[in-house]
């Protein structure tokens, strides 16, 4: 068949295929066109899910008769000249307008400022109409009526009413947080008004708008810099997550993105804080030189390209485990929303038995500060660190308690004094303006986790002989996953050894986990290994590692402790980074305010 040159309206419709998926894509491009045209007040109108009606109406700098006859036409646009070196625009391809044209019925009214009258275009499945003169306030109109209307195939595969409006609505969102001077509201008859009044600089408040005032709560500030990359922007404390990703907003010089390195990265810097199928709820924002990022990777503008990846993603990671160890040890504050909830006049339990048990109880007794049991306590054997040995009494420096050992609360003592042990498992801590209970089990798991990765840096951690190896039952292709990362468990002080095709001879346990049961150990570090992603570093695999024995070695629910012993776990948690959720990202503490305790009581 001869070559031939293709219709200018295919073309577009061609085009249209790529730039304008679904309605939303089209209100992006609209509103983008808006932004770049230094509006500060934008509207958006739909009907039908945005298969009806898209109207974007902003305040710009508007257009003469002379740009709408070229703006839509292809490759026709005011944001580049000659090279996509230095895009500091959100639009540049100048496919936006008459790819929605090709496919819609679009009409464009626009007036300049100063000028004394508008204009308008209209362009119908392709067809463009002459500019005419129009009546017009200063700014421009956008009206998109039937999209898909001339490429029926297309309209076939959009979704309900419902998920385009949906889409919009999420769109919408996105761009409010990537300019928090712009004002946005978004209105329709098949949805409810959504207003979002300018914060000006206040990029946090924008946030809290869209994300919630509890993210403003829980948000950690991120500020960091390599070698002229900066990130900026806020990031949840890990115990306050989502069941999904969708909470996670990527900026890049301004234009948002969904790009795989970045949310690729985030997973990685929250990697043992959160729990297995929750997504932790972050806002970062990427300025670099426009050189160094390639934005033309997809019509859609939703994907870059950076020229060095490794910086970004190595900056991402370690600028939200930095402010992750500088302030997330603290307690998300859903956890005492719900407490409060649980506390509610009327409120049922899901159980049959509330977990407060009174003291008269005959299952787990609370354990009030005298007389912890009838037998003495043996010292806090599993809670170890590289500095203090198990038969010694854990007392932090600095920290004096009373005759009772149950210490007061001051400033510098965040999590407070112990005040009791409910269900031999929950530690209760009176605060200066509240208290805290702990899961104690959690909360020593975290510790050990990171005194394990920190003396792993250091070298082999120190061992201890059995005196009878363990021997240690396994399908062969599991003792052939554990033998083959026999090295690395070295690292942590357990040495294995092939006995047999089916059995792995445990000849030595870390030192710092004291008695433990290690055959338990070695069945989930098999469990473990079999689900490690192969194409992790040495790193994560040693974390993997680390965080299975922490679990082993951690104090148990059930164990009864002195005052001395929970006052201890307090101030090692306020000095141990990320302590404020155990390895699986279940949070290790719940913080509840004396407001809250009075407001229970009706005294506020």
């Amino acid at each position: 068949m001869p070559v031939k040159l293709l219709p200018e309206t295919l073309i577009n419709q061609i085009a249209a295929g790529e730039v304008i998926e679904r309605p939303a894509s089209a209100a992006k491009e609209l509103i983008e066109n808006a932004i770049d045209a230094g509006a500060t007040r934008i509207e958006i109108a739909t009907a039908g899910g945005g298969k009806s009606l898209i109207r974007i109406t902003d305040n710009g700098g508007g257009m003469d008769a002379a740009d709408l006859d070229l703006a839509v036409r292809r490759h026709c646009t005011s944001k580049i000249s000659e090279t996509l070196d230095d895009i500091r625009t959100l639009g540049f391809r100048g496919e936006a307008l008459p790819s929605i044209g090709s496919v819609a019925k679009l009409t464009i009214t626009s007036r300049r400022q100063g000028d004394e009258e508008g204009s308008q275009v209209s362009v119908v499945g392709g067809r463009t109409s002459p500019v005419r003169p129009a009546a017009a306030n200063s700014g421009t109109v956008v009206e998109v009526r039937d999209i898909f209307f001339a490429t029926p195939a297309r309209l076939k595969f959009l979704k309900s009413e419902r998920a385009e409006t949906a889409a919009i609505t999420e769109m919408v969102k996105r761009m409010a947080i990537a300019f928090p001077s712009v004002r946005f509201v978004l209105s329709g008859a098949d949805r409810s008004t959504l207003e979002l009044p300018s914060t000006g600089d206040d990029h946090l408040a924008r946030i809290a708008q869209i994300l919630g005032q509890e993210f403003r709560e829980n948000a950690i500030e991120i500020d960091a810099e390599r070698e002229d990359v900066a990130l900026t922007g806020f990031a949840g404390v890990p115990t306050f997550n989502r069941g999904n990703s969708g909470h996670q907003y990527a900026f890049v010089n301004g234009r948002p993105v969904q790009d795989k390195l970045i949310l690729s990265a985030v997973r990685g810097a929250y990697a043992e804080t959160i729990p297995s199928g929750r997504y932790p709820v972050a806002v970062l924002s990427i300025t670099l030189d426009p050189a160094l990022v390639d934005v033309n990777v997809h019509p859609a503008k939703a994907d870059v390209r950076f020229r060095d990846p490794g910086l970004v993603r190595g900056l991402i990671v370690g600028a939200i485990r930095e402010a992750l160890a500088r302030e997330g040890s603290r307690a998300s504050t859903t956890g005492g929303a719900g407490l409060m909830r649980a506390f509610r006049p009327g409120f049922a339990a899901s159980t049959p038995a509330s977990p407060w048990t009174p003291a008269t109880s005959p299952s787990r007794p609370l354990s009030p500060m005298h007389g912890f049991g009838e037998r003495p306590q043996a010292a806090f054997d599993a809670f170890i660190t590289p500095s203090a040995r198990a038969d010694q009494p854990l007392q932090p420096e600095g920290f004096s308690t009373d005759a009772n050992g149950s210490g007061e609360p001051s400033p510098q003592h965040r999590l407070g004094a112990a005040r009791a042990q409910l269900h031999e498992n929950y530690i209760v801590a009176q605060t200066e303006n509240g208290l805290v209970i702990v899961d104690q089990h959690a909360a020593h798991e975290r510790l050990v986790f990171e005194a394990m990765r920190k003396s792993i840096d250091a070298g082999r951690l120190a061992s201890q002989t059995l005196l009878i190896p363990e021997i240690v039952d396994l399908p062969e292709e599991d003792c052939d996953r554990l033998m083959s990362h026999a090295t690395e468990l070295d690292r942590f002080g357990l040495s294995i050894e092939r006995f047999g095709p089916g059995a792995i001879a445990v000849r030595e346990t870390p030192a710092m986990l004291g008695e433990m049961d290690a055959v338990s150990l070695v069945r989930d570090l098999s469990d473990e290994i079999a689900e490690w992603n192969t194409s992790g570093g040495l790193k994560s695999r040693l974390e993997h590692v680390a965080a299975t024995m922490a679990c082993h070695g951690s104090v148990r629910s059930g164990r009864r402790l002195r005052p001395e012993e929970m006052n201890a776990l307090l101030r090692q948690m306020e000095a141990t980074p990320g302590s404020g959720q155990c390895n699986h990202g279940r949070p290790t503490y719940i913080e509840l305010k004396l407001s809250d305790i009075e407001r229970l009581f009706g005294r506020s």
